[in-house]
This record gives C-alpha cells, sequence and structure tokens, in this order.
C-alpha cells in the first residue's frame, strides 16, 4: 500500500472528513457535531491520506478500559483497496498505545462489508440493538477483547 499514510486529524482535514461522512452515512454528521468531536477529550481521530489527500477516517472514544468505534469510513472512490485494514491497524494501534484490551463498535446489520472488516480482525458478534438506525435497521454489537495480547 505504498503512498498512504495514517496521521491524526488536524484541522484542515475537517470538511475532506465531512465529505467523507456525508458520502457514507445516513443521516450525517453534521460540521458542529464533527467539530464538537474534534474537541471531546476521549475522542481520537485519524485519517487515511493517498498523496496528501483524505481519503478515509477513523474514530474511537477512549473510556476507561475500552474504546468505542465512532466511525470507519473510506471515500467511496477509495473503497475495495485495503484503506480499511490501514484505519482498522491505526485504531488498534491507538488502543494499544493506551492499553485498552478491548474495542467495541455498533454496525448496521445490513452492512456487511464492514461487517466482514471487523471480523477479520478478530471482532465477534455479542449482541444486537433492535432498530437502532433508521428505517428499523438493527445494530450488531461486536467486540475485540484480546487487543493487548495479539
Amino acid at each position: 500500500m505504498n503512498n498512504f499514510v495514517i496521521s491524526p486529524i488536524e484541522e484542515k482535514d475537517t470538511m475532506d472528513v465531512l465529505e467523507i461522512n456525508n458520502l457514507s452515512f445516513s443521516p450525517p454528521w453534521s460540521l458542529k457535531a464533527l467539530e464538537n468531536e474534534l474537541k471531546n477529550k476521549f475522542a481520537k481521530y485519524i485519517v487515511l491520506k493517498k498523496e496528501n489527500k483524505v481519503i478515509g477516517y477513523a474514530g474511537i472514544w477512549l473510556i476507561i478500559d475500552e474504546a468505542h468505534i465512532t466511525n470507519i469510513a473510506m471515500h467511496p472512490d477509495y473503497r475495495g483497496i485495503g484503506g480499511g485494514n490501514l484505519l482498522m491497524e491505526g485504531v488498534i494501534a491507538i488502543c494499544r498505545e493506551y492499553k485498552i484490551p478491548s474495542i467495541t463498535l455498533e454496525v448496521r446489520e445490513n452492512n456487511t462489508s464492514a461487517r466482514g472488516l471487523y471480523k477479520k480482525f478478530g471482532f465477534v458478534q455479542e449482541g444486537i440493538r433492535k432498530n437502532y438506525y433508521e428505517n428499523n435497521i438493527d445494530a450488531i454489537v461486536m467486540w475485540k477483547r484480546d487487543v493487548l495480547s495479539n
């Protein structure tokens, strides 16, 4: 994966991240919500850049001894090239840096590509949140509890 760089988000990346968010999620976060999230002392956000262009991002909350993935998204023009793997590796690296042993997330039950990515990284389904997303779509609750042992 040449020419790809993972780095902490910077203020100059905000509009690119917002664009990816708008293209990836329904409903998407507003600019204000994203700005507030970047000020959240519990949040860590990273971006994936190719040739200095933001093509993906990931965010987590670090809460005591667990991390909660808030978002992972790739720009539609760059999906399927392994960027999600790089973002997951970045999230796991942050958790290891902060000695966080477990990561959790919710994912739409119909998002098979995201669920496959999470399973690839050792996440297992541990619950369902009924009608969690719009249009009565259930959320699959997944956990990875061995972050520090791998």
